[in-house]
């Protein structure tokens, strides 16, 4: 019985927990199109309410820049 009730609970815990991992960035992943004149920050100040630096650090993350430079017709990940 006790065998039973822990596999129980283990497949509970782990169905919560894709959930939870499935709804990580909830909604479809949208891009957004770099124009002549943009930069990281005024994307993040665009894409991102609060603090326009937690944006930049985002969209660097999310689209795996190596440095702050974009450039016009880039494509960026943005939640």
């Amino acid at each position: 019985m006790f065998g039973k009730l822990l596999i129980l609970l283990c497949a509970l815990a782990l169905a919560v927990g894709l959930a939870a991992r499935s709804s990580n960035g909830a909604g479809p992943k949208r891009t957004y199109v770099v124009r002549p004149g943009d930069t990281l920050w005024t994307v993040a100040q665009q894409m991102y309410s609060g603090d326009p630096r937690e944006g930049v650090w985002e969209l660097e993350q999310r689209n795996h820049l190596a440095s702050a430079t974009i450039v016009p017709g880039e494509k960026l990940l943005v939640p």
